[in-house]
């Protein structure tokens, strides 16, 4: 079997603490998770990773599901960066569109320079890119590590055609990440054309009606994993 991941994406200390005890190997802190996903309180990326020996990569995006950044907004970035790398998280998940929705390179290549030695997601804002083979070329000249991407479709199995072209013409040069509406039942079909990281939040409403990472939902999507 080629090695494979399972990234648990958490909106917070509990829901992280869910998937490491379900046996993820990854987790992606985050916070608003229902409103698309923004970067955590810095109070919850120094607690998960003094708990925590577990790969920890930390959102970094000021407003949920934007893409374009404000100057202030773009140095902020640089400052959680810092942040992060200063407390030895393990990995940043970052991105920046311009106007016409093509990668902004220059902003990009910025935060992974910043981000060494901390590996790289570039996360679903190439989703909302107009040109995919374009956008994924400028990613992996930019020196990402990762991509995250639904293959851009509202979720994995609408866009596993872009996704099994997207892992094709990566050619091993980044690792692809599927996410978005990833489970149980369909990582079997992504390992088919390619994939061997999996990202999902396994999130369902607690006992306070509050969205949190369910431990039986990253716990079957783990062993289907480990079964392949």
């Amino acid at each position: 079997m080629s090695k494979t991941n399972l990234e648990c994406c958490a909106n917070s200390i509990n829901s992280a603490l869910n998937g490491i005890k379900a046996g993820a190997s990854r987790i992606e802190l985050c916070q608003n998770l229902e409103q698309g996903g923004i970067t955590p309180s810095r109070d919850d990326i120094m607690k998960l990773r003094a708990i925590s020996d577990i790969k920890i990569h930390i959102l970094i995006l000021p407003k949920a599901n934007q893409f374009q950044y404000t100057e202030l907004e773009f140095q902020q970035i640089l400052e959680d960066i810092k942040f992060c790398k200063k407390l030895k998280c393990d990995g940043i998940v970052v991105g920046a569109l311009n106007s016409n929705l093509s990668v902004n390179k220059t902003q990009t290549k910025c935060m992974v320079d910043i981000a060494r030695p901390m590996k790289v997601t570039f996360h679903r804002a190439f989703d909302c890119t107009i040109n995919m083979n374009q956008a994924l070329n400028d990613i992996i000249d930019c020196g990402c590590d990762y991509l995250l991407t639904s293959g851009q479709k509202e979720n994995v199995i609408d866009g596993i055609k872009n996704l099994k072209q997207i892992v094709k013409l990566a050619n091993k040069k980044i690792s692809i990440i599927a996410g978005g509406g990833v489970n149980h039942n369909n990582i079997a079909s992504l390992y088919e054309i390619g994939i061997r990281e999996f990202h999902l939040s396994g999130k369902e409403p607690n006992k306070f009606g509050e969205l949190e990472t369910n431990y039986e939902n990253i716990n079957m999507a783990v062993k289907r994993v480990e079964s392949l």
